[in-house]
């Protein structure tokens, strides 16, 4: 009777014994983890305030930050953690900044937000594309203004042409009138020169989108290991590659055709003998 009351008593004593709760996980980012020198499997204390009484939590995974320009030059970490735990750790209680509702159809997105606005006090129900949109303002700006940077260059490029163009048509002005008192055409001297500054133009545009890739390809890899994220800063899209080409080649087809209207206006037996260099300087000296 005494050895089986004892061993009761030691029975008892096991069971009474509270269990071990295992502690509660978390997800950091990469730049947390690479900053910190944490890795998976280690543990942190969470606390509201440096060096203050928090939980111990389990790093149980370490993720990457999105591709999104509105958090590119902030210097935060984000941690993910339980609901409850959070709630816990920030003494919100019942309260909310924002949250999502995910809707199956955009019938169902317009009435959700109808039935919300019309019932909700101190808050507004957007959709998140607005929201992006909103936020993405001011990059929609900067690329514009890309853009238009853009556009000057290759014009300041198609006038360096023209006078690339006028200076070595020009050059072979004797060629060129001998051809004419041969017998061709003024219509096939000017289309020789246009396919001349159109190969010149596509050459050009192939060198300058090489050169921009390369750039590309070197700003991407120093700012994404600036700020560690998989964000494209500059990109060569097919549009802008189309964009650049067709403009190119258009000016250079003009600065072809004002080069060649221009040498074939005047005689041919002037540009034979120079004779329109001796008039041009005796307007000059006048």
């Amino acid at each position: 009777m005494t050895a089986a009351l004892i061993a009761f008593f030691f029975i008892q004593a096991i069971d009474s014994t509270p269990p071990r709760a295992a502690p509660r996980t978390i997800a950091i980012d990469a730049r947390l983890a690479a900053d910190a020198g944490l890795k998976i499997g280690d543990r942190v204390v969470v606390a509201n305030e440096p060096g203050g009484n928090g939980d111990t939590v389990v790093v149980a995974a370490i993720t990457r930050g999105r591709a999104d320009p509105s958090e590119v030059a902030r210097s935060e970490y984000r941690i993910r953690m339980h609901l409850d735990q959070l709630q816990s750790l920030v003494g919100y209680g019942d309260r909310v900044d924002r949250f999502a509702v995910g809707t199956r159809s955009e019938r169902g997105t317009d009435s959700a937000l109808r039935a919300i606005n019309g019932v909700a006090f101190g808050f507004r129900a957007h959709r998140s594309r607005d929201i992006a949109v909103e936020t993405s303002r001011t990059f929609l700006v900067v690329s514009r203004f890309h853009r238009a940077i853009g556009v000057i260059t290759i014009v300041a490029s198609a006038i360096f042409l023209l006078c690339i163009m006028l200076l070595k048509v020009d050059e072979r002005r004797r060629d060129i009138a001998a051809l004419r008192l041969l017998g061709i055409s003024n219509r096939s001297i000017i289309r020789g020169v246009m396919i001349e500054a159109a190969l010149v133009s596509v050459l050009g545009s192939a060198m300058g989108v090489a050169l921009g890739w390369l750039a590309s390809l070197i700003i991407n890899w120093h700012y994404r290991g600036v700020y560690r994220t998989p964000l494209a800063f500059a990109v060569v899209t097919p549009g802008i590659v189309e964009l650049a080409v067709t403009l190119s080649l258009g000016l250079g087809l003009g600065a072809g055709l004002l080069a060649g209207r221009r040498l074939v206006g005047q005689p041919p037996l002037d540009l034979l003998t120079g004779r329109h260099e001796s008039r041009r300087d005796a307007r000059a000296v006048a």
